[in-house]
């Protein structure tokens, strides 16, 4: 069964290169190539915010960004 599931996701989902069968068994449907354009795209809308006497902060939502800044 195992070796079924893996040569289901045989090729890369966007480009259509071979997907290393270990890495179709964890669940992914692309190539490292293209899952590491996902992980930039994705990484873009991340910032880190310093917190008043805190540590720092990472946001994912601007609106939550906006809602921090008390001066604005």
């Amino acid at each position: 069964m195992t070796d079924r599931v893996t040569k289901l996701y045989h090729s890369c989902a966007d480009c259509g290169t071979e997907v290393d069968p270990r890495r179709a068994k964890l669940g992914y449907h692309v190539c490292l190539t293209c899952g590491e354009g996902y992980a930039k795209e994705a990484r873009m809308g991340w910032t880190i915010a310093p917190m008043h006497k805190s540590n720092y902060v990472l946001i994912t939502n601007l609106e939550e960004l906006k809602g921090i800044n008390v001066k604005n």
